[in-house]
């Protein structure tokens, strides 16, 4: 079985977005950080290099024989966009998304250019619903 190489550290999540060098990027970061830390009431971690995550589940893959501990929700700010975990994903979030503003999905990301193009409250809403879910789903972890 292969070794999950993202792992939750001890790095200075401050210092990560600190070094993110497209500023309103960086005062997005900021932002997000905030809104995580008071829906999820978790204290963030770095998760590999890039991943900034809330509150730790263990999952086991039925594909594979892969498992590890993974973030309940968390963001990262990438080159192009802004990358949030919604790991339940959005199956039942489709009224949500359509009144969120300028964004993109696939199976468990959301992703978003900058924080102006879309309706904070509604993205205060797909993180909770998101942390709620995964925390109920992984109550046992």
């Amino acid at each position: 079985m292969s070794e999950l190489k993202t792992k939750v550290s001890d790095a200075s999540v401050e210092d990560f977005i600190n070094a993110v060098p497209d500023e309103t990027k960086k005062q997005d970061s900021f932002r997000l950080l905030e809104i995580f830390i008071r829906i999820t009431s978790e204290k963030p971690k770095m998760w590999g290099k890039s991943i900034i995550g809330f509150g730790q589940y263990h999952y086991k893959s039925e594909r594979s024989n892969q498992e590890g501990d993974w973030p309940l929700t968390g963001f990262s700010p990438r080159k192009h966009n802004l990358t949030l975990y919604i790991m339940p994903g959005f199956a039942d979030m489709q009224d949500l998304l359509k009144d969120l503003g300028r964004h993109k999905t696939s199976v468990g990301c959301l992703y978003i250019n900058k924080l102006s193009d879309i309706n904070l409250g509604v993205l205060e809403r797909i993180i909770e619903k998101s942390f709620k879910d995964m925390r109920k789903a992984h109550a046992a972890s």
